[in-house]
C-alpha cells in the first residue's frame, strides 16, 4: 500500500507562503494563527477570502467571482432561496429537540425513506456526518458482536474518536484503531484485474481473515461508494456487489457512507450505492442533505438497528430539530422540482466528455473518470508509467485558483483533482472550468 497521506495538508497554506500575501489577507492569516487552534488548515498558498455565495459561484472581498468546483456541502447551490426561506420561517415558530412531538421530522423521514430500498425502513438524525458514522459503527458492533471495521486505504469517515480511528485520510499523525483494517482502493486505472469486483471482494476477505487471525471479530465494512478520498473511483456499475456479499457471508454489515455520493450527486441514481444494485444495512448522510445547515442522518434496516436501539437509548439535542428538518425538506423538494438528479447525469456527462479531450491533448493527464457531477482528473508524469504527479496537481490547483476556479486534490498520492461542484453547476460553466484547466496544463505540463 502507498504511504498514508492526508486530506488536510496536501493543498494548504503554510507559514512560508505568508510573505507573498497582500496586506489584508496577511492580517487575517496572522489573526487566525493567534486565536484559532493549530489543527485548522487553509486552502491554497494564497488563501481566498470569501464573502458571498450564490448557486455555483463565490465572491471574494475584492469582488472577484469564482466558479466553485469543490463544495458539495452547499449541494443544491450556495444560499439557495428555498432553504433560506424554510429555515427563516421555522426559526420564527419553534426550534427544539426530538423528545417532543413534531410533524416535520416524521414527514421528512417518510419522504427520505421513500428514496431508499424498501428494507431500509428506520431513520435517526444527528448534526454531522461524523456523528452519523460514529453511530453506524456502534450499530455494526451491536449487531455483529464484533469490533472490526474495514475501510479503504484513503477513506475519510469523520472526526470523532470512533470515526477518526477509521479515517486513514486524516494522515499518519492520526492513529488508526487496532480494530480497523484497510483495503486497497478499487482503482480501475491502477488495478490490473479483469474483474474489479472479484478482486475487491477478495481484498475484503483477506482483511476479515487477518482480523480473525488476531482475535478480532468482524463487524462491518464502511465505504463511500464513489471512494472520493481515494481519488474518485466510480468503477464499473455493480462492481461493489461481490464485496457486499462477502461482508454478509462473514456476519458483518455494509454501511454506505453517502455524505458525498448521495442526494442525486452521481446522476445515475439518487444514492451512490444504488449504482451497484446493493442494499446497505445502514446508510449515513451529512450536511449536503441540508445544503450546509448542520444536519445528518442514519437510515437502517429495522432488524439491524434493533440490535442497538432495543438496549441503548439515543439522544442528540440538535439532531432532527425542526429548523434542520425544514432545511432538509427544502433540499429534497428542490432536488425533485428542479430535476437535479437528471441534471447531474446530463451535465456531468457533458463535462466528462470535455475533460476527456484534455486527456487526449496532454501526456500528463492519465485518467478522467466520474459519475454525474463527481469527477476525478488524475495527473501523471506520463501515460505509460502512470507515475503519480503530485507536484503538478498542486501547481494546477493553484493556477486554477488564480483563474478563479476553486477545487482541491484527493487520492493516496495527492495527484487527483476532485471536481465536485454544487448541483447548480450549469452546462454554460463547462467552458470556464475546462478552459482554465487547459490554460493551466499548457503552462505547467512538461
Amino acid at each position: 500500500m502507498a504511504t498514508r497521506s492526508t486530506i488536510m495538508d496536501t493543498n494548504s497554506f503554510r507559514a512560508e507562503h505568508a510573505d507573498g500575501l497582500d496586506a489584508d489577507v496577511r492580517k487575517l492569516t496572522d489573526k487566525r494563527s493567534k486565536v484559532l487552534g493549530e489543527s485548522y488548515r487553509l486552502f491554497y498558498r494564497k488563501p481566498v477570502h470569501l464573502v458571498k455565495g450564490k448557486g455555483q459561484y463565490l465572491w471574494d472581498a475584492a469582488g472577484n467571482k469564482y466558479l466553485d468546483v469543490y463544495n458539495n456541502v452547499a449541494s443544491i447551490g450556495h444560499c439557495h432561496p428555498a432553504v433560506i426561506d424554510a429555515v427563516y420561517q421555522q426559526m420564527q415558530q419553534l426550534n427544539t429537540h426530538t423528545r417532543y412531538l413534531h410533524e416535520s421530522i416524521l414527514d421528512y423521514s417518510e419522504q427520505l425513506l421513500a428514496t431508499a430500498p424498501a428494507a431500509v425502513d428506520r431513520a435517526m438524525y444527528m448534526c454531522t456526518g461524523s456523528e452519523a458514522n460514529d453511530l453506524a459503527i456502534r450499530i455494526a458492533r451491536s449487531y455483529s458482536g464484533g469490533t472490526g471495521i474495514i475501510v479503504s486505504q484513503e477513506a475519510y469517515h469523520g472526526t470523532s474518536d470512533l470515526t477518526s480511528g477509521a479515517s486513514p485520510a486524516l494522515g499518519s499523525g492520526q492513529p488508526l484503531a487496532a480494530t480497523t483494517r484497510l483495503v486497497p482502493p478499487p482503482d480501475h486505472y491502477r488495478v490490473n484485474s479483469p474483474d474489479l469486483g472479484a478482486w475487491f471482494a477478495a481484498e475484503i476477505q483477506k482483511q476479515i481473515d487477518d482480523m480473525a487471525a488476531h482475535g478480532i471479530k468482524f463487524a462491518g465494512f464502511l465505504a463511500d461508494s464513489i471512494f472520493s478520498s481515494d481519488g474518485v473511483l466510480p468503477g464499473p456499475r455493480g462492481f461493489l456487489k461481490q464485496a457486499v456479499d462477502v461482508v454478509h457471508k462473514n456476519g458483518g454489515i455494509f454501511i454506505a457512507d453517502e455524505v458525498q455520493p448521495g442526494f442525486a450527486r452521481t446522476g445515475d441514481t439518487f444514492w451512490g450505492f444504488a449504482r451497484h444494485d446493493v442494499v446497505p444495512d445502514v446508510i449515513t448522510t451529512g450536511k449536503p442533505m441540508g445544503n450546509g445547515i448542520p444536519v445528518s442522518g442514519l437510515l437502517a434496516k429495522s432488524d439491524v438497528l434493533a440490535a442497538f436501539s432495543d438496549d441503548i437509548p439515543y439522544f442528540n439535542t440538535f439532531g432532527g430539530n425542526p429548523v434542520a428538518m425544514a432545511a432538509a425538506q427544502a433540499v429534497l423538494k428542490v432536488i425533485e422540482e428542479e430535476k437535479l438528479q437528471e441534471h447531474s447525469r446530463v451535465v456531468g456527462a457533458k463535462l466528462l466528455a470535455e475533460l476527456l479531450t484534455l486527456k487526449e491533448k496532454y501526456e500528463c493527464v492519465g485518467d478522467v473518470r466520474g459519475a454525474g457531477l463527481f469527477i476525478g482528473f488524475e495527473l501523471v508524469t506520463d501515460k505509460a508509467s502512470k507515475t503519480p504527479n503530485k507536484p503538478l496537481a498542486l501547481d494546477v490547483t493553484e493556477m486554477l485558483r488564480d483563474n478563479h476556479v476553486l477545487t482541491s486534490v484527493a487520492g493516496p498520492y495527492g495527484n487527483v483533482l476532485k471536481l465536485r461542484p454544487p448541483l447548480a453547476f450549469q452546462e454554460s460553466d463547462i467552458d470556464w472550468l475546462v478552459g482554465a484547466l487547459d490554460k493551466s496544463l499548457a503552462a505547467l505540463a512538461r
